[in-house]
């Protein structure tokens, strides 16, 4: 199910309504705040480095009865690893395809908003046999101080190229958030890139490149969880804040707005 190409999905949705039949959604993935691994809400695996922890928690729910915390916790400038604590899905998008992603998440009550980034939500792929690159991000949500921030990647492997949508929405600790995202996958001018952020939509881009050209058309996986990017790639922690949590629920993916609205579900 999750390998299944979104715009065929689509267009049979569509003969169906002009044949007079009822449109239905399709959801591919819903997760309720679970860390569980495998069936139809769990996920492939996780993307976590050994400063990070993934559990699943009570204390800040969305929805239900359970969200995703993610933690992270600075090393000190000795440590050259990364600090992912991220759950993982494979299969989610290749070049062609057409979806809605969405999630909610929460900053802990005492979050300090220092201008480093930190990462909420990926889209990865293994492009290591190019020679270009290893595991490569395209299209991501951070926040940076209390923004939120968003981009698309296109060109090739061997010469990427990014747009990024910085400060289009201000993010609050100690409430929750939503993330909606709609994109139609396209290495070239056709595609278009839509991002709204607690029900307001903050980004609309048509007539774009959103993904990078690739011969083989392999699959993204999307991570949804923390990942402080910026103390790997800086080398340094800014602030006094060297354990960082956030909590993440009601994670979607689908065919229409609603199956990635976390208050529709």
């Amino acid at each position: 199910m999750k390998s299944t190409t979104l715009k065929y999905i689509i267009v049979s949705t569509v003969a169906l309504c002009a044949a007079g039949a009822l449109s239905r959604a399709t959801v591919m993935f819903h997760n309720y705040g679970t860390t569980a691994l495998g069936g139809s809400s769990g996920w492939d695996s996780y993307n976590l480095d050994s400063p990070g922890i993934i559990s699943q928690s009570t204390s800040q729910v969305y929805k239900g009865s359970t969200s995703i915390k993610s933690e992270v916790d600075y090393q000190g400038t000795g440590y050259t690893g990364r600090y992912h604590a991220m759950c993982s899905l494979d299969n989610v998008y290749h070049p062609g395809d057409l979806g809605f992603y969405g999630f909610a998440f929460y900053l802990r009550s005492a979050w300090e908003f220092d201008n480093q980034q930190y990462q909420l939500f990926q889209f990865i792929a293994d492009f290591s046999d190019t020679g270009c690159d290893d595991w490569m991000p395209s299209s991501m949500v951070w926040i940076y101080g209390n923004t939120l921030n968003t981009r698309r990647k296109y060109g090739t492997p061997c010469d990427q190229k990014i747009t990024e949508y910085d400060n289009v929405a201000t993010v609050s600790a100690g409430v929750w958030h939503t993330i909606e995202i709609q994109a139609l996958w396209e290495p070239n001018d056709t595609g278009y890139y839509k991002l709204w952020f607690d029900g307001t939509k903050v980004v609309e881009q048509y007539n774009c490149k959103t993904t990078v050209s690739d011969s083989e058309n392999r699959y993204f996986r999307m991570d949804v969880g923390l990942y402080a990017n910026s103390w790997h790639d800086d080398g340094h922690m800014t602030g006094s804040q060297s354990q960082r949590y956030a909590y993440f629920d009601e994670i979607g993916w689908g065919t229409v707005f609603a199956d990635a609205n976390p208050a529709a579900w």
